[in-house]
């Protein structure tokens, strides 16, 4: 019943805020806190997760408040999405060209702010990222899933670089942010949906100021190393150990 309620909520809703937000577009709105562009995704997603019977449990809440960061998390779920878009404000998601595609909410989400980054063009994938950092100036914050595509279990896989890259671009902090209990809700290649909590934890965010490109493994093993070690305190889940690699000279 959930499911079908979730799924209800979500053919309603994508339809109506994506109208709302490109309208807002064409009519010149300006990008800023407490504009459409802000609120518009925060209520889509809170809106959903009720249907759902999904609760969120933040923790960390002193991490996530105030502008231009950039939120590194796990990704398990396409719960994880909504995790994130309700829990925070003012933001831009780094996503995977390919949901540019989708009618409307291709359209309606660029619209918001998302970055589509075709993963396979490195030129293309870097000029992507350039363009979030451009957002960070203007004093947005950014959520990337540094792992790329769903996981099939907790455990952290390899991070990307782009995240990093971006992050050391805008100096901006990154916040390691761990979600943990999405795949209950929804693992992937599945479509029923299990009512229940999720917990988010927003750790303690790196600073970037005064590092360059050449330190961008380095950062993303610290920022990964910090993820890794709250899912096995919190959640007894054990990721494999990635050294950096050290910087060229």
């Amino acid at each position: 019943m959930r499911t079908l309620f979730g799924i209800l909520v979500l053919l309603v809703l994508t339809p109506l805020c994506g109208s709302v937000v490109l309208v807002a577009s064409l009519l010149g709105v300006t990008d800023r806190f407490g504009s459409v562009f802000d609120r518009m995704p925060n209520w889509w997603a809170r809106a959903i997760l009720w249907a759902a019977g999904v609760k969120v449990i933040v923790h960390g809440d002193e991490h996530r408040s105030g502008a231009r960061h950039v939120f590194v998390a796990n990704h398990v779920s396409w719960f994880d999405v909504l995790v994130m878009a309700a829990s925070l404000r003012w933001f831009k998601f780094v996503a995977k060209a390919e949901l540019q595609k989708i009618p409307l909410f291709g359209r309606a989400a660029a619209a918001a702010g998302t970055v589509y980054i075709q993963r396979e063009n490195r030129k293309a994938a870097f000029d992507a990222y350039r363009e979030a950092a451009e957002k960070i100036n203007e004093g947005a914050s950014v959520i990337v899933f540094a792992e790329g595509t769903r996981g099939e279990d907790y455990a952290l896989r390899h991070f990307k670089k782009g995240p990093f890259v971006l992050a050391i671009r805008a100096q901006a902090p990154v916040v390691p942010t761990v979600i943990h209990g999405t795949i209950r809700v929804q693992p992937r290649g599945r479509v029923r949906v299990e009512p229940g909590p999720v917990h988010v934890h927003f750790l303690e965010p790196v600073p970037t100021v005064g590092l360059d490109y050449e330190q961008r493994d380095q950062l993303a093993a610290v920022v990964r190393d910090r993820m890794a070690e709250c899912l096995e305190r919190e959640y007894a889940v054990q990721s494999e150990v990635i050294l950096p690699r050290r910087p060229t000279t």
